[in-house]
């Protein structure tokens, strides 16, 4: 099955790919190889307009939608 997510919000639109992209892009720009990296949760909050992650179910990480 392929699914698609899509997050929309006052005319905002970001698909989960992109959210993970940049989450990566957070994960790598600490000095830590893509490699390490084995789980992933994104938390997105619209009205705050972030992104807040937890990475490898320890270390955390946020970015804004924009």
């Amino acid at each position: 099955m392929k699914s698609t997510l899509y997050v929309e919000y006052q005319e905002k639109q970001m698909e989960e790919k992109a959210l993970i992209a940049k989450a990566k892009k957070v994960w790598t720009a600490t000095g830590k190889k893509a490699a390490e990296l084995k789980s992933l949760q994104l938390y997105v909050k619209p009205e705050e307009n972030m992104v807040y992650c937890v990475f490898n179910d320890d270390i955390t990480g946020e970015f804004p939608l924009d």
